[in-house]
């Protein structure tokens, strides 16, 4: 699936020719849980939490960097975010525990803690997640999923889900053009008895769909699984160079822990 191929959810493609395109997707997968992990072991209420953050933070902008990511593509790619932003902003409020003034507001001091420890661990994870998505096509990360030995029939219903989000999307804003279209305002409750059915029919037709293309499948041949060449041998080399973003977390956290 090429960067045109992708749609809605391709569209997080950057296509480039940097080293982390090039990286296997399971390997980058593989780095991107590993720095995750590293991120949400970080103790938020230790002294030097701040200064490990400091640290993820400049090794996730390095390898954005080297994949020619930019800080655009990595600001748009926070906005996933906002529910851990919510949730944070409401713990120094509701958590329990010594009360501290901000900004002449009284607020619970382990919960700031927590709030700010949630906002960074969550920044830095996404940011990864950003970088992931932006070298790496559907395609290939579903690849990358199966050769980390997911279930195969989770992989295959993954790898639907790209292939149709479109197609339904597709569906969807003719059925709201055919409505435009007769003179239809969604500007009030009223419109629920127009758009309940309108949800109704587009599930209808999106399950038959999904029957047409399953028994196409099976009169091919289908038999459960996708077919598919054996895959190729990593070097070593390649593993290393994958790893050098979560060992160098795990050397950040490790030097806290031990020096902090």
């Amino acid at each position: 699936m090429g960067a045109g191929h992708g749609g809605v959810l391709g569209a997080a493609y950057l296509a480039g020719d940097s080293p982390v395109h090039r990286m296997e997707p399971h390997l980058k997968l593989v780095a991107v849980l590993g720095f995750a992990l590293v991120v949400v072991a970080t103790p938020v209420d230790a002294a030097w939490a701040w200064a490990a953050y400091g640290g993820y933070l400049a090794l996730v902008l390095g390898a954005a960097a080297v994949a020619g990511v930019g800080p655009g593509r990595l600001g748009r790619g926070l906005a996933i975010e906002v529910p851990f932003v919510l949730f944070a902003l409401l713990l120094p409020f509701v958590a329990q525990g010594p009360r501290v003034e901000v900004a002449g507001i009284a607020v619970s001091e382990s919960g700031l803690v927590a709030a700010g420890g949630l906002l960074a661990k969550a920044t830095l994870s996404v940011l990864a997640a950003v970088v992931l998505a932006a070298t790496t096509e559907p395609r290939a990360l579903l690849q990358g999923l199966e050769r980390l030995r997911l279930p195969s029939l989770l992989v295959q219903i993954l790898m639907f889900m790209i292939r149709y989000a479109d197609v339904v999307g597709g569906e969807l804003k003719r059925m709201r053009v055919a409505r435009e279209s007769r003179g239809f305002e969604g500007r009030n409750l009223s419109a629920l008895r127009v758009l309940g059915p309108a949800a109704g029919s587009l599930f209808v037709r999106s399950y038959e769909r999904g029957e047409r293309v399953h028994l196409a499948m099976l009169s091919r041949g289908y038999t459960g699984r996708m077919p598919g060449g054996p895959a190729a041998a990593v070097p070593v080399q390649a593993w290393l160079t994958a790893l050098v973003l979560p060992l160098g977390a795990a050397a950040v956290l490790a030097s806290g822990l031990m020096f902090g």
